[in-house]
Parts: C-alpha cells; sequence; structure tokens
C-alpha cells in the first residue's frame, strides 16, 4: 500500500508542469508610487477571448488582493502578449550495437523520438508607466499548454501563471 501511495504522489509530481518565469525591471524605479492599474484597450494577448478574460481576471484579483485598484485614470497600464511553441521531443527510444575484442570497439546507436512534442506558452506582462520612461517592469513565463484542457483546468493554469509571475513584484531591492 505504501508503495501504491509514494506512486500515486511520484506520478502527480510529474502531472505538474512547472511555470518557469524571467523578470526584468527598469532600474530606479519607485515602486510605492503605483497604486492603480489598467489594460490597453486594444491588447492583441494572441490568447482567446476566453482565456483573455481568465487572465485578466486572475491578475485583477491577486493584484486587488495586494492593494492595487483597477482606474480609469491608472498609474501604469498592463500589456499582455502570449505566443505558443513546440517543445523538444524527450521520449526517445536508443537501438544501439556494439562489439568489441582484442583492443578494437565499435558501435552504432539510433534514437527513435516517441510520442509528440509538448506545446508550450509564453506569456509576457508589460507594466507601463507611460507618464515617465514607458516599460517599468516585465515578466515573461514558459508553461506547457494543452489546448483541449477543459475550463476549470485553463482556470486553474491562468491563476497558477498569474500567482508565480506577480510573486517577484514589486522586486526585492
Amino acid at each position: 500500500m505504501k508503495k501504491l501511495i509514494a506512486l500515486f504522489v511520484f506520478m502527480a509530481m510529474l502531472s505538474c508542469a512547472p511555470i518557469y518565469v524571467n523578470y526584468d525591471y527598469e532600474k530606479g524605479t519607485d515602486f510605492t508610487s503605483y497604486k492603480t492599474y489598467n489594460y490597453y484597450a486594444q491588447m492583441q494577448t494572441g490568447l482567446s477571448e476566453l482565456d483573455t478574460k481568465r487572465l485578466m481576471d486572475a491578475l485583477d484579483a491577486k493584484l486587488q488582493s495586494r492593494g492595487f485598484t483597477l482606474s480609469e485614470t491608472p498609474d501604469f497600464f498592463i500589456d499582455i502578449k502570449s505566443s505558443e511553441f513546440h517543445g523538444a521531443q524527450r521520449s526517445n527510444v536508443g537501438v544501439g550495437v556494439g562489439g568489441g575484442g582484442g583492443n578494437v570497439g565499435g558501435g552504432i546507436s539510433i534514437g527513435i523520438p516517441v510520442g509528440q512534442s509538448n506545446i508550450n506558452r509564453q506569456i509576457t506582462l508589460d507594466f507601463v508607466d507611460e507618464n515617465k520612461n514607458g516599460l517599468f517592469w516585465q515578466a515573461v513565463s514558459e508553461s506547457s499548454y494543452n489546448p483541449n484542457a477543459n475550463p476549470e483546468q485553463r482556470e486553474k493554469q491562468m491563476q497558477a501563471i498569474v500567482e508565480k509571475v506577480l510573486s517577484k513584484y514589486p522586486p526585492k531591492k
């Protein structure tokens, strides 16, 4: 029974796709001066309309829980861009032949890809202050993407992305 539980936990950990995030920001920015935000009106997110709404709802919930306010006259705007790409195939089957004897050796090996490559999604969040120098904070996330996921799974994925992305905002100096 313990082995079955351990196997289940191991499989659950493998099924959780990691979210990788890179951050950048304008040095010298006073992040305490930013209290209100809004989104650019004509954003071309690259996401479906429903996924865009899920992402913006997750951003609103997280930002508002941190004391930010959605405003018609914001301190900064948020721009969202995304793209999808196929990751490298990681599953391979190797076939090898080798031989040797009398201090002579040789070999041949062939790698055969198994399965399909992963679909990944990159989402870029730009925080832009139009009254100052423009872009002052950026996060670029990469994670796996399942185009056949149900709405609940998609919502959880967007919430996880927002949680990870905003974990380093504002940056610690």
